[in-house]
This record gives structure tokens, C-alpha cells and sequence, in this order.
């Protein structure tokens, strides 16, 4: 009767979040493969997740087509900012070797559906996605790049908004970016422009915003100052739907509100339509 004296084996749990992606909108629970498949978009209410910056490459592009540019240029620290949470500098370099990028924009090369474009794409996990001085350097070498090579230039923004640790050098990035943007115009080469989620602050004030064609992602948060802010200094209640992507486009600052899975085909009909 040994088997009765033979300790029971504990039975193996799977812990619970190597199962379920949690919807952050719903709390709706989805099985991760479903979540993949789908590319973070939620099948019970539509919200669109964020993206990492090389997860929305490989949404955007070709398979195998980018080919990043200026890795090199990565933050500055012209303040020496440091807070009551640690110096600025050690946060961000703690962030770059988490996330593997060391700024908040990735860019680089590539083609969508056999398109050449000169692509930039933000990451709201560096710092909130927050402008900074090698940001706005990147973007800046990335229209450059664009006129030399005479593509498209398509940017995807996520950010809250300028970086606060630089002062008035992340500021200064707004007025840089966007005259970037008006050089490539002077080219007569398009920008487009796709805000997801969030897309604030300092960003949708300069180059999120002044694009050939400004597209957006289902119900994402677009706007400058908050909620709270708006509401305390005008006195007033803002509608429920203020500063979503819908909100947006009826007001004239969007063109376009465009499910993720069918992004690359539009981009690409888009460019093909202009002539690339």
C-alpha cells in the first residue's frame, strides 16, 4: 500500500499572466496567442494597445526591409536634472538598456508593400515617449535622410509630450522637427504623419500634427494639456469623447481614423496614389 504513503506531487500551475493578456480598456481577459494574433487590439471592445517601436515596424514594413538609422544619437543631459527619484542621466540609461533603444524615436529605412519610405516610430515605454534633444535630432537626420534619398517620410507618434529634464532644449525640438518637415515639403516629398495612442504635449503641438495626411488609430487619446487641466482653468465639463481620435477627426485635426491590421495596406495605397 505503498501508493497511499507516497506524498502527492504538487500539480504545475501556469502562472496566470503566461496565459491572459488583461485589455487595459475592459479588463476584458484574452489568451495571449489571440492577443499576438491580433496585434494588441482587444476583440471585445477595440481598444488598440501600445506598441513597442519594433513591433510596429514589423506591423508597418516588409519583412526584413528596415535598416535603422542614427542608433548613435541617444539622449543628453545639458541640465544635469536631477529629482527627488534619482539623476536623469542613470534613468535614462537604465531605460535604453531595458527597452534596447536609446531614444524614444527609432529610425531608419524600409518599404511597406514594395514602397521605399524613410521611417520614424516612437516609443511611449522611453521616458513616456517624451521629445527630447536626441529625438528631435533623429527626426530631424531622418527628413534630412528622406530628402537626400527623395522618399516618403512617415512618422509614428506616442509620447506625452517634451521632455522636462532638458528645459528649453527639449522645447527648442518642436521648432527643429517641424522645420525638418518643411524642408522635405520644400522637396515636394510627403509626410505622413500616424498618432496613436497617446499622442500630447509638446509632440502634438510641432511635427505630430503638420502632416500631408494626419492618420490615427481608433479611440486614441489626442490633444495638448489634460483633462483635469482644460476643465480647471476653463470651468467647464469637457464631453466624454474629448481628446479621443473620433473627437479629433470631427473637429478638422484628423483626416483619417484607421483600424491597425489594415495600417500598411493604407499607407501603402496612399504613397502609391502620390506617385511612389
Amino acid at each position: 500500500m505503498s501508493w497511499f504513503e507516497k506524498p502527492a506531487e504538487a500539480p504545475a500551475r501556469v502562472p496566470t499572466e503566461a496565459i491572459w493578456a488583461v485589455c487595459p480598456s475592459c479588463k476584458a481577459y484574452v489568451a495571449k496567442e489571440v492577443w499576438r494574433a491580433a496585434d494588441k487590439v482587444c476583440p471585445k471592445c477595440n481598444y488598440h494597445d501600445r506598441l513597442s517601436c519594433r513591433e510596429r515596424v514589423a506591423l508597418l514594413t516588409d519583412a526584413g526591409s528596415f535598416k535603422e538609422l542614427n542608433a548613435a544619437v541617444s539622449f543628453n543631459d545639458p541640465l544635469k536634472f536631477t529629482d527627488a527619484s534619482g539623476a536623469y542621466a542613470a534613468k535614462a540609461k537604465a531605460t535604453a538598456e531595458k527597452t534596447g533603444v536609446g531614444e524614444s524615436v527609432l529610425t531608419g529605412t524600409a518599404t511597406i508593400e514594395g514602397v521605399p519610405v524613410v521611417l520614424g516610430v516612437m516609443d511611449f515605454r522611453f521616458l513616456g515617449g517624451s521629445l527630447g534633444s536626441g529625438t528631435g535630432e533623429r527626426i530631424l537626420l531622418a527628413a534630412e535622410k528622406a530628402v537626400e534619398l527623395k522618399r516618403p517620410l512617415i512618422i509614428v507618434s506616442a509620447s506625452g509630450g517634451a521632455r522636462m529634464h532638458e528645459g528649453i532644449v527639449s522645447l527648442m525640438q518642436m521648432a527643429k522637427t517641424c522645420a525638418a518637415i518643411a524642408r522635405l515639403k520644400e522637396a515636394g516629398l510627403p509626410y505622413l504623419s500616424l498618432l496613436t495612442d497617446p499622442t500630447t504635449g509638446g509632440v502634438s503641438a510641432s511635427y505630430a500634427m503638420v502632416g500631408d495626411l494626419n492618420i490615427a488609430e481608433p479611440k486614441a487619446l489626442i490633444g495638448f494639456a489634460g483633462r483635469r487641466v482644460i476643465e480647471q482653468t476653463i470651468k467647464q465639463k469637457l464631453p466624454d469623447d474629448f481628446q479621443t481620435a473620433e473627437y479629433t477627426m470631427a473637429h478638422g485635426f484628423v483626416d483619417r481614423i484607421v483600424p491597425r491590421k489594415e495600417l500598411k495596406g493604407f499607407l501603402a495605397k496612399v504613397l502609391k496614389y502620390a506617385g511612389f
